[in-house]
């Protein structure tokens, strides 16, 4: 007898049961075929049961089950190497590893705190964060994160953290795609720190491009340069959340290549191992690292922080996007894909966006693309778009953040072709149909 009621945590309605998993398809238990046109949580890069992964999985278990995590493993030696030969820029050649993104940004955001306690100034600890944003489920990293929708209930323990505003071009209070955006987006950021006061500030923590709280929101032009020389003139270090766009998810290795940023610490983690196992890093300069060192302190690890199996699978994961030139296929496949959605979907009447960057894209649905007006929060329409795509053999992401909502989000494995495209945009489109033809049925 099935024990499914027991999963997940929380009931839900309609559990999904899969069966199995190959290349950018999933199986489910009754059969169907289903498009994984969200990686999962925007992770399964390489796509589904590569054996080669799997292979070298059972070679590390075999090999070295577990070692404490500052002991040297061949599985390491081999990620290390293949990391800072192939990925990392040289500047970054620090690396720290957890098992999930969430411990990889609070142990970022601690090593940045560290760092100016070794260097004397204790008082710089405070870390600025962003209105709309997600960073993990921790209580830090829940506190810091601009997403509402996923604090409720723990607001009596999250601290409150200063806020600069997110860009969010769309909706800039300037107007509709101002081409003053960006100067309002770093005045938020002056502002900001000068309330704060700069010596008190440890860091920012930012995405390069939004995730799934925002659905790809891109930066205006002018803005990330405008940004890092702000801090660095303040002495305010800037940790880059890459965790979803990090190992190529823009077409780039890094999302901080797109737009020329050089952080002082970065976070990737979810392409690092493709979804083949539970690894994240934290990659900073040695300045910082030689500093906390120098004054003694210490940087804790996680018990299963660098597993030999999820290392294997990491440079594994990171030699095939390598070999198979993933990161060409991304730049050539994403814009053709967001092309493709733009042409079908930029005019209708739910549709206010399509954007991003490579294979991250998001679909803003209003309910008035004039005004902007979202449909009410209850309705949860992205929701609903997700459903109704899967019934028609696709799987979207929904995301949002309550406030900001009715977002889809779309990051597929790296190895889709022109056949997925077209089977996302006929499922989008069907989906999209559907919701339109319940709300206006519905009564004024």
């Amino acid at each position: 007898m099935s024990n499914s009621c027991n999963w997940p945590y929380l009931p839900v309605k309609n559990l999904t049961s899969l069966s199995r998993a190959e290349g950018a398809y999933l199986y489910l238990d009754n059969g169907d075929k289903i498009l994984d046109a969200a990686g999962g949580a925007i992770v399964a890069n390489i796509g589904h049961g590569r054996k080669e992964v799997a292979d070298v999985i059972h070679a590390a278990t075999m090999n070295c089950t577990y070692a404490v995590p500052p002991w040297l493993t061949p599985e390491r030696q081999t990620l290390v190497d293949e990391l800072c030969n192939h990925w990392l820029p040289k500047r970054l050649n620090r690396i720290h590893v957890t098992s999930g993104g969430s411990e990889g940004n609070e142990s970022a955001i601690k090593i940045a705190v560290q760092y100016y306690v070794a260097r004397g100034m204790p008082e710089k600890k405070v870390i600025l964060a962003r209105t709309i944003s997600y960073h993990g489920t921790t209580i830090s990293t829940a506190g810091i994160s601009g997403h509402l929708s996923r604090k409720k209930g723990l607001e009596g323990i999250l601290d409150d953290y200063p806020r600069i505003e997110t860009p969010y071009p769309l909706r800039c209070p300037l107007g509709r795609y101002h081409p003053d955006a960006a100067d309002y987006y770093v005045k938020s950021l002056e502002d900001t720190i000068e309330h704060t006061g700069p010596g008190n500030i440890a860091a920012l923590i930012a995405e390069p491009i939004n995730g799934s709280s925002g659905g790809a929101i891109s930066p205006p032009d002018n803005y990330w340069n405008r940004v890092q020389d702000i801090l660095k003139k303040h002495d305010i270090l800037l940790i880059m959340d890459e965790v979803m766009t990090g190992f190529g998810r823009l077409g780039e290795k890094f999302g901080s290549d797109v737009y020329g940023i050089k952080p002082d610490l970065l976070v990737a983690g979810k392409g690092l191992a493709g979804g083949y196992s539970s690894i994240t890093g934290i990659y900073s300069t040695a300045e910082i690292s030689d500093a906390i060192a120098d004054a003694g302190l210490g940087v804790m690890f996680h018990t299963f922080a660098g597993l030999p199996q999820s290392c294997a699978a990491a440079a594994k994961v990171l030699s095939i996007i390598r070999e198979e030139e993933l990161l060409d296929r991304v730049k050539k496949i994403g814009p053709q894909l967001k092309a493709h959605l733009q042409d079908k979907f930029s005019q209708h009447p739910l549709v206010a966006e399509i954007r991003g960057e490579g294979m991250l894209i998001g679909i803003e649905i209003v309910k008035d693309r004039e005004t902007l007006e979202c449909f009410p929060e209850e309705d949860r329409i992205a929701d609903k778009v997700v459903g109704y795509a899967m019934g028609e053999g696709v799987f979207f992401y929904p995301g949002g953040t309550g406030e900001i909502r009715d977002i889809v989000c779309i990051g597929p494995p790296f190895i889709i072709g022109e056949p997925e495209i077209e089977l996302m945009a006929n499922a989008l489109g069907t989906a999209l149909d559907r919701v339109l033809a319940r709300t206006e049925l519905r009564p004024a």
